[in-house]
């Protein structure tokens, strides 16, 4: 079992290869800042319930509501740039163990169900989003489509950043080849 971690110099090197790389690097980064930024007001929320519930003996209701929402946001952006930094748990001695031909359809096969699995995350999401408009979500109004709509975002990220490790190990092997 390991964590594939992918060294800041490892990322340097693949950040700036293609201009695809850099907008997906792009695209991830924004994900970890507005994830890093929806975690900041989650705390300062966090914070302001316990100042109203014990400073001013008036809860106010619409924190827990609030942070579900952020904290729905939060995961999803950070599970779709895990796809793209490589940077999620993985258990890979059994991979590993194969000859370097199998080890490389192993891959390949993962990314393919990552795909897939993105796909069917966004549609499904989808559904929620559209069957949701028009309930509201308690305490705080908003519609409850607000709080599906991370899975579509999540799910077509994950897609895309799979699809593109699948791209790319396609194209730098037939480089490699030329």
């Amino acid at each position: 079992m390991s964590i594939e971690l992918e060294t800041p110099d490892e990322q340097k090197g693949r950040a700036f290869n293609t201009p695809l790389d850099r907008t997906l690097d792009g695209i991830a980064g924004l994900c970890v800042g507005v994830a890093g930024i929806m975690l900041v007001v989650l705390i300062v929320t966090f914070g302001w319930l316990v100042f109203g519930r014990y400073v001013l003996n008036d809860t106010p209701t619409w924190v827990e509501q609030t942070s579900l929402v952020l904290v729905v946001y939060i995961t999803c952006l950070g599970a779709a740039a895990g796809v793209r930094y490589r940077s999620h748990l993985n258990i890979d001695f059994v991979r590993e163990s194969f000859p370097p031909l199998l080890r490389g359809l192993m891959h390949h096969i993962s990314d393919l169900f990552i795909v897939v699995f993105g796909g069917f995350m966004a549609v499904q999401g989808w559904q929620l989003v559209m069957t949701n408009t028009q309930r509201a979500i308690p305490m705080i109004g908003l519609p409850e489509s607000i709080r599906a709509a991370p899975l579509v975002i999540c799910g077509v990220l994950i897609a895309l950043f799979a699809a593109a490790d699948i791209f790319r190990r396609f194209t730098s092997r037939s480089t490699e080849r030329a």
